[in-house]
């Protein structure tokens, strides 16, 4: 038998064992949970059934760069995604037939391992059809090393040994058509013991005159019954039925025990092992075919998708240039705006977004957070090009109905969950505040504000701060001197632009206006004083 390299801890998006080890042991995983994914939107959008999106999450660069060669081939050769979509079903056979076996008996237990060899070849058949043509146009170590693998398993004297095999017995014991049974009857002509004569490919037939007429055959041979008894499963009870199917199962099992137990054997030391490899990749399949899938879609539209460039020194920063939002981009057929976002010490770590109502701040404030997410699951970013180091966390602040407003107020209920924040971040985490305080007036909440961006500026990390307190930015000097004798990052203002009176969706770095603002939407609706005194004058 030729050997052929173990496949027990073989991975898609893990480059080796170490890797695998210390994500799963939670070394490398980031604080990025499910509540953070739903409130910027990705679950929408990219959704598993088989495991939760927050457990890919990962701070290993060499698993982000591993991931995005997976990605790219699964971009790069459609067939990939086809193979893996005609694989899982045939793999949640096998799961399902696991299940089932510690529930059978003998007889089944030795059919359904059968069962299990031929679903074992046909996944490798399907692998090996699919991956196989495109051994020269694989780029990732993932797939030339699954390539690879599957081809030595199908090349195998054993593989062949096992076709061969699952053959002859197949044949042997699915062609049963029928079992010849010998009774000995005692002097009364009463049954005294029976057993098996023969197990038949053929099935009986029926020797009643009316039969052959219909059958047009008019011959006997051995298959034909001289008299019938009662018809099978005719008025007998459950418990009858059972007790003969059993018995049959048991004349079967016996006739077949040797060749069944030895086939048995064969599963269970080397099928079996083979199996579980690939059982053990099918979360890891449904996360690529469905993040391949995600991809695909944004780049029908012929949004751009880039390969970040990832800082070694793990300095946070954040620049990304024709940033847009992949979940908004795939709900509106409106051209996307596309934003430039620079997050680092020579400009600022810290900005506070304001601007119009609807004008997009929310958009681009999880816009950044989806692309460090995408980042950090090993898949491309939605922007023309980037660069963004990895953050050991994404915490975000944004409105919500959240149960604890009943005891606490949604002020208390507000504070409370930016104490939290803090009680996780670190230099190299992103925060997402958007319209936090919102629930209290513009004194108390831009107070409280400047205290929290005093907080982060000391803290050190990248924070995007979206709001509707225009007044803050007259704070932003006032915090930044206060922070800076203590080495506090910088912070600085965003704006998100109107042009001409109309929301662009551009987002700006300037000092905002808020009268601007106000002096648009009054013109826009008609409600400066000029067009309040004409209006009036017209229509008296």
């Amino acid at each position: 038998m030729n050997t052929v390299t173990d496949l027990s801890k073989f991975s898609l998006i893990f480059p080796d064992e170490a890797a695998q080890n210390a994500h799963y042991s939670g070394k490398d995983r980031p604080a990025i949970d499910m509540f953070v994914l739903e409130e910027l939107g990705l679950n929408e959008v990219f959704h598993l059934k088989n495991s939760n999106l927050d457990e890919y999450f990962t701070m290993d660069r060499r698993v982000i760069f591993h991931r995005m060669e997976v990605f790219g081939d699964m971009l790069a050769c459609p067939e990939i995604s086809q193979t893996l979509n005609r694989l899982i079903p045939v793999l949640t056979d096998i799961m399902e037939l696991r299940r089932l076996e510690s529930d059978s008996g003998d007889t089944e237990s030795y059919l359904e391992s059968i069962t299990e060899i031929e679903l074992y070849i046909s996944s490798l058949n399907i692998l090996s059809e699919g991956l196989s043509p495109l051994r020269d146009r694989l780029r990732s170590h993932a797939f030339r090393a699954l390539t690879q693998r599957i081809m030595e398993l199908v090349n195998s004297e054993y593989y062949a040994e096992l076709n061969q095999k699952l053959s002859e017995l197949t044949s042997r014991v699915r062609d049963i058509r029928s079992v010849t049974i010998g009774v000995n009857l005692d002097a009364q002509l009463r049954p005294s013991s029976a057993g098996v004569l023969s197990i038949n490919p053929e099935p009986f037939r029926s020797g009643d005159v009316i039969e052959k007429i219909l059958r047009l055959n008019f011959k006997d041979d051995e298959y034909t019954c001289i008299a019938n008894l009662v018809p099978f499963s005719k008025k007998q009870s459950e418990n009858q039925k059972t007790a003969l199917a059993l018995a049959f199962n048991s004349a079967i099992n016996e006739v077949y025990k040797q060749s069944l137990r030895s086939w048995k054997k064969i599963v269970q030391s080397y099928v079996l092992e083979n199996t579980d490899f690939l059982l053990n990749l099918m979360p890891e399949i449904e996360f690529l075919v469905k993040g391949t899938a995600l991809l695909r879609q944004l780049d029908a539209k012929g949004l751009p998708l880039c390969r970040p460039t990832i800082p070694e020194n793990g300095e946070p920063v954040f620049r990304a240039y024709g940033l847009y939002n992949p979940c908004v981009a795939l709900k509106v057929n409106d051209e996307i705006v596309p934003n430039d976002i620079e997050f680092d010490r020579d400009n600022a770590m810290i900005y506070v977004l304001t601007g119009p109502n609807r004008g997009g701040k929310s958009v681009i404030t999880c816009a950044i957070g989806l692309s460090l997410a995408m980042m950090q699951l090993g898949m491309f970013v939605p922007a023309e090009r980037a660069t963004v180091s990895i953050a050991d966390g994404i915490f975000t602040h944004f409105p919500t109905g959240a149960d604890d407003t009943i005891d606490k107020g949604r002020l208390g209920e507000e504070c409370a969950r930016l104490r939290d924040i803090f009680e996780e971040v670190s230099s190299r985490s992103l925060v997402l505040l958007d319209e936090s305080l919102s629930s209290t007036g513009s004194f108390e909440a831009s107070y409280i504000a400047a205290e929290v961006l005093a907080g982060l500026s000391r803290v050190g990390c990248r924070c995007l701060f979206s709001t509707h307190l225009h007044e803050l930015a007259a704070e932003i000097d006032a915090i930044n001197a206060r922070t800076a004798p203590d080495g506090g990052a910088a912070i600085d203002t965003l704006v998100a632009g109107i042009e001409e009176g109309k929301r662009s969706f551009k987002i700006v770095r300037m000092k905002p206006d808020g009268k601007s603002y106000a002096r648009d939407i009054a013109d826009k609706y008609g409600l400066s004083y000029e067009n309040i005194v004409k209006h009036f004058t017209e229509n008296r």
